[in-house]
């Protein structure tokens, strides 16, 4: 066990790293985008790992800042004013608001997605990871690093973008870009894989070395310039570095617009990390299960120090996550360990991290959204049936075209079409064999198999008798009983005999046997009807 401990440190520390790498740019990126200060970014990336990581009882998930919360965060600091202290308010308050939730048990709202939209959202998520970072890697960074929406500030989308990447390329990061990537996918084969010493060395670790060597040997007139670079604060004191945090204004608690921003945080950063609480549990390699419920107590608890010391909303983030799966982490210690590294690198570092290429680091991330993106993916899904498939695919088209919030609604409303669809395609089944009939209910029915019932009940002709069965169901929905009921009144006047086994007004949630509105004659065995209609 010890020994066991002892390796799993190893992967951890490692993967922190990675994921640190992966999070310091994002974390400014997000920050910048927000209209927060850049430290505000950072801060909500140490929370995040440290605080989140201590409590959270997720052994892979990564929190910080996230790029769904851009927009929001945005329009609240401008409607208040350019007060990024009243801000800090509703961090703190929303961060109360799901320490509430946690304890009413909102976290099981996630059980109720399916896999099928939550593979999608994965899916999704790496295609658009590989689409946005495509134009860093060739030094084209008029974008924030996370920005992950469709259309864009500056009137352009994903795939105009792309258009103009030729136009405006530069050939030092095209250069780094194309080596770190060529030493990523070098670092994926077995025979490097089979090779201890090299096997153990993170090859995104490498990549960064690399890419800053490169650019520190390049002549003058080519070298990447700061805007090509991870661009951290850098603080030449301890007053300059304590000057960076901000502190919550709370004379905010009589403005409603804080009240109102704290709930739409609390709501959409809650539904952000259920989503990718439950996306976790699929990638991890050792199949655990997060408690949703706590992971929402320490979201809560995160946000609410985050907003008193300067640091913007904090959730869950699928991209450090699947960063972190992917280069090995084992526990949440890779989670703790990359907060740390953000702790310590803004603190004594931010010269030499200020070094590192943008088009480096989008070699990393571009590795990462493959690895959730690739062809094996989509097979695998494929070979799961249509009524996954479909809304796996719709998923991923409406994310990649929308955001994440909206595709998962699009992906959710489609695979609940399928579930009514598949349902009322086997709920009913109805035999003929001469003039005796039989309709027999083999799941719940409710009101969309009404249409079908109506079908089969206009088939019927003079001198029939309809034998209907609901013995083997629990429930009957009232419109359907009422249906039955009209056409056993109508029946009368057609010499149409009507019998009925286990329907009845209300039928409860279990089986009661003695619920019966008549008692059938002719059993179905005695009918021995041969299939002939089919299923409906």
């Amino acid at each position: 066990m010890k020994e066991k401990l002892n390796n799993y440190l190893g992967s951890d520390l490692m993967a922190g790293l990675v994921v640190f790498l992966v999070a310091l740019p994002l974390c400014l990126g997000i920050s910048l985008a927000s209209g927060a200060p850049l430290f505000a970014g950072v801060i909500a990336g140490i929370i995040g790992g440290i605080i989140i990581g201590v409590i959270s009882g997720s052994s892979l998930g990564v929190s910080g800042p996230a790029a769904g919360l851009t927009l929001i965060v945005f329009i609240a600091i401008q409607d208040l004013g350019q007060r990024f202290d009243l801000f800090l308010v509703s961090v703190v308050l929303a961060g109360i608001f799901q320490v509430i939730l946690s304890y009413i048990g909102a976290g099981k709202i996630a059980f109720y997605f399916p896999s099928s939209v939550i593979k999608g959202m994965l899916a999704a998520i790496g295609i658009i990871i590989i689409l946005k970072q495509f134009s860093h890697a060739f030094g084209i960074d008029k974008d924030y690093e996370g920005d992950f929406s469709f259309f864009q500030p500056d009137g352009e989308n994903t795939f105009t973008e792309l258009l103009k990447v030729f136009d405006f390329i530069n050939f030092s990061a095209f250069l780094i870009g194309i080596i770190c990537l060529l030493i990523l996918i070098l670092w994926e084969q077995k025979y490097i894989k089979k090779i201890t010493f090299l096997s153990q060395i993170p090859a995104s670790l490498i990549c960064v070395m690399v890419g800053i060597i490169i650019n520190e040997y390049l002549p003058a007139d080519v070298k990447l310039q700061q805007e090509h670079l991870v661009k951290l604060p850098v603080s030449n004191s301890v007053g300059d570095f304590l000057g960076f945090f901000t502190f919550p204004d709370w004379k905010g608690l009589s403005n409603p617009i804080v009240w109102k921003t704290a709930l739409v945080l609390a709501v959409i950063a809650s539904l952000e990390t259920l989503l990718c609480v439950d996306a976790t549990d699929k990638l991890d390699p050792e199949k655990r299960n997060t408690p949703s419920n706590r992971e929402l107590l320490a979201q809560g608890i995160g946000n609410i120090v985050s907003g008193l010391i300067g640091g913007i909303p904090v959730t869950q983030v699928v991209v450090r996550t699947s960063a972190n799966i992917g280069a090995g982490g084992k526990t949440k210690m890779s989670t703790i360990f990359h907060g740390i590294l953000l702790l310590v690198s803004v603190a004594f570092l931010p010269n030499i991290l200020n070094k590192i290429p943008l088009s480096a680091l989008a070699a990393v991330l571009i590795m990462v959204g493959y690895k959730l993106a690739k062809p094996s993916v989509f097979k695998a899904i494929y070979k799961d049936g249509q009524d996954q498939f479909i809304p796996f695919l719709i998923t991923v088209v409406a994310i990649v075209f929308t955001d994440l919030l909206k595709g998962i609604g699009i992906g959710l409303v489609i695979g609940l079409g399928y579930v009514i669809y598949n349902n009322f395609k086997s709920s009913v089944s109805w035999f003929r064999e001469g003039n005796n009939i039989l309709i027999k209910f083999n799941k719940d029915v409710f009101f969309y198999n009404r249409a079908e019932l109506v079908k089969i009940f206009t088939s019927v002709k003079e001198d029939d008798s309809v034998y209907i069965d609901g013995s083997s169901v629990d429930f009957i929905d009232h419109d359907i009983f009422m249906v039955i009921e009209d056409f056993a009144d109508s029946a009368k006047n057609k010499n149409i005999k009507v019998e009925l086994n286990g329907i009845t007004h209300r039928k409860l949630n279990y089986r009661k046997s003695n619920a019966i509105v008549s008692k059938a004659i002719v059993s179905q065995q005695r009918m021995g009807c041969p299939e002939i209609t089919g299923k409906s």
